[in-house]
């Protein structure tokens, strides 16, 4: 039996990439009429550059910093992706309805792709690749391959890089 997709979570990093995931993620539910999710994890700050910062800035500043900037950073992701959306389908009502939300978690990328597949039942999880060097294939750093492993159900990593993008905030590179 050909599987039947009803839920289709896509991951965007903000960057080319992530658009043409959108792209093949949109096409895929007009083919099966299947809802979309769209998802972007913020990052952690790795270990080593907390301990630098907060050397810095001292532990409780850096804690303050992240508190009051966290959620102000998560509204702006999240509006930046709803005018992505609705600038992508806005010919395509059709498409636009298939759109059952955006939503932006902080966490480890990976974990945070899982978690949030998991949440809304996907069956299908659609990811860019920045076609990273081999050694970083090799190592299993790629994100969308760690997705690919992890994952409880499909993953579809469309590779391939935009030659330009609409992406917001295109050239932040989160994770």
């Amino acid at each position: 039996m050909l599987p039947e997709y009803q839920t289709i979570l896509i991951a965007t990093d903000l960057t080319p990439n992530s658009e043409q995931a959108f792209k093949h993620a949109v096409a895929l539910a007009r083919r099966f009429d299947a809802r979309v999710y769209l998802l972007h994890v913020v990052p952690e700050i790795d270990a080593s550059v907390r301990g630098y910062v907060s050397t810095i800035m001292g532990k409780g500043s850096l804690d303050k910093f992240e508190v009051e900037h966290e959620e102000k950073a998560r509204v702006e992701i999240r509006q930046e992706l709803e005018t992505f959306v609705r600038e992508e389908l806005g010919g395509h009502p059709e498409a636009m309805a298939r759109i059952a939300g955006v939503d932006v978690v902080h966490g480890h990328p990976v974990a945070g792709i899982l978690r949030e597949a998991d949440r809304v039942r996907a069956d299908l999880i659609v990811v860019g690749s920045r076609h990273r060097r081999r050694l970083q294939q090799i190592l299993d750093t790629d994100h969308a391959m760690q997705v690919l492993h992890g994952a409880a159900c499909a993953v579809a990593v469309a590779a391939g890089i935009a030659r330009r993008s609409r992406c917001p905030a295109a050239p932040r590179r989160f994770g």
